[in-house]
């Protein structure tokens, strides 16, 4: 399995720990190192930063939201950080959340899944150098071309809805986050679906090879209780959502699905889940456990796994994490 490492950006960490876990990574000789955004750095100066405090590490930015970033920008902050760092830098692309694209950034996420598709088609040529010329029902772009060397960046499709999944089979890879195994082998399925039917966007069966696959797996090897109730504390979001709940009542924690879909008050809802339902979703036991846990997703078609090390006092920027897991990469 090729691991690479996101950062958690964990909310209730200092925020410097992503420089921590970014340089450890490095060292360690992880592939990729994937830089979101949430509510402290901007991705873009933050991959700078790391870039240029690191060696070899590959660098992936993002997912970033459609709705609040336009192709332009998203173009010109990945050729500027390129540029910078003088290292390739790759792109990942979603549609967000409504709190972090409605609430914070008052844009609409109305028409989110033709955002997307129209994005994902605009920016591929700006990324290669070309001068924008597009215009679709939600994105327009004409007249601009990078004025720094084009990035070729590699682009990324965060996906987990069905529309989603079929822009990520005309892109180069497809990225899963919060999944269970089985849950990873549908959408796997449904991508290579996808590819099959979209020889218009020049992914048929003779045509490039089909997406590939990454997850993200947040990771806490023998973890305290610090650990394990902050990754309780990032899922509880999700129960209630819709898809992701249903994921989750698969797992066999239909109860506290539905028991999340009655809005109680969180700190009763935070009671309410047990650490199996995490532990469907992570990977919060020992190496072997954690082996075992990569070869389930290996087995539904995952072709990479993004560890997402959990930073707690007695291992900042999960580092001791990333250390006890670097072995089980190939």
């Amino acid at each position: 399995m090729r691991l690479g490492v996101s950062l958690g950006l964990w909310q209730d960490r200092p925020a410097e720990e992503a420089l921590l876990t970014a340089r450890a990574a490095d060292e360690l000789g992880y592939d990729e190192l994937w830089v979101g955004e949430m509510a402290t750095y901007d991705a873009f100066a933050l991959t700078t930063a790391i870039g240029l405090s690191t060696g070899r590490i590959g660098l992936t930015v993002g997912p970033l939201a459609v709705a609040v970033r336009d192709p332009m920008m998203i173009a010109m902050g990945v050729a500027s950080v390129a540029d910078l760092v003088g290292r390739p830098v790759n792109v990942a692309v979603g549609t967000s959340s409504p709190l972090v694209v409605e609430e914070w950034h008052g844009r609409s996420r109305a028409r989110s899944a033709a955002v997307l598709r129209e994005a994902v088609r605009a920016l591929r040529p700006l990324l290669d150098g070309d001068k924008s010329d597009f215009s679709g029902e939600c994105v327009k772009s004409r007249g601009y071309r990078l004025r720094l060397p084009a990035p070729r960046a590699e682009l990324t499709v965060a996906a987990f809805g069905a529309s989603a999944v079929r822009t990520a089979a005309t892109a180069d890879r497809m990225v899963l986050n919060l999944i269970t195994p089985a849950s990873a082998a549908r959408l796997t399925a449904d991508l290579r679906a996808a590819v099959r039917t979209a020889p218009a966007q020049g992914r048929g069966q003779d045509a490039a090879p089909a997406p590939r696959v990454a997850a993200w797996v947040t990771a806490a090897v023998d973890p305290g209780r610090e650990a394990v109730d902050r990754i309780r504390r990032a899922v509880v979001g999700y129960l209630a959502a819709p898809g992701y709940g249903e994921m989750f009542a698969e797992a066999g924690f239909g109860d506290v699905v539905a028991f999340a879909r009655t809005r109680p008050h969180p700190r009763e809802l935070l009671a309410a889940v047990p650490d199996g339902l995490l532990e469907s979703v992570a990977m919060i036991d020992d190496v072997d456990a954690a082996r075992e846990r990569l070869r389930a997703y290996a087995d539904a078609g995952v072709d990479e796994v993004a560890l997402v090390p959990v930073g707690t006092d007695a291992d900042p920027g999960g580092v001791a994490t990333l250390k006890a897991l670097r072995a089980l990469a190939r």
